[in-house]
């Protein structure tokens, strides 16, 4: 397996592989245009992150999605790691070890100092697949709010006047 930065010639295949995720999830579902959207975001602004792709004989069999922010309780650059999916018919070959630790690898580099990740709480094969790579659960509960053009029940802007 070859292991290297995506790049914007991948989006297509990406996308494909996004599908195959979000198919797999209970909270997401798939959409070509928004998941383009995103890969260029990311593809085209190495600041907001870094996608990793495992290729076996040129052909793009896994991914996963790095994306940047900041933690004030470290002190520094975090990774939130996403999109971390092997295509069905190269699953159980390590392929999935060989991109996750390429991830890591690439966070460590960029002087992240931790790398936190999301997935269904019912997906009890990829939890114990983080777990045998290092990654614990943690005591905190994801909360989301979704903020698209369709959400009408944003707060005021006078509610968030007040002073510091």
């Amino acid at each position: 397996m070859e292991i290297r930065s995506a790049t914007l010639d991948d989006i297509p295949n990406l996308c494909a592989l996004l599908k195959l995720l979000f198919e797999q999830e209970d909270e997401f579902s798939a959409n070509y245009l928004r998941q383009e959207s995103g890969l260029k975001l990311i593809l085209e602004n190495p600041f907001y992150g870094q996608i990793i792709v495992g290729c076996v004989e040129g052909e793009i069999v896994g991914m996963a999605n790095l994306l940047y922010t900041v933690s004030t309780f470290m002190g520094k650059k975090v990774a939130i790691l996403e999109d971390m999916v092997v295509s069905p018919e190269h699953r159980r070959e390590g392929f999935g070890n060989l991109i996750l630790n390429a991830a890591i690898l690439h966070a460590h580099d960029a002087g992240c100092g931790r790398i936190t990740l999301l997935t269904d709480s019912a997906n009890h094969s990829a939890i114990k697949f983080y777990e045998r790579s290092g990654f614990m659960k943690s005591t905190m509960t994801p909360l989301r709010i979704i903020l698209d053009e369709n959400h009408t029940d944003l707060p005021s802007a006078a509610a968030n006047e007040q002073v510091c």
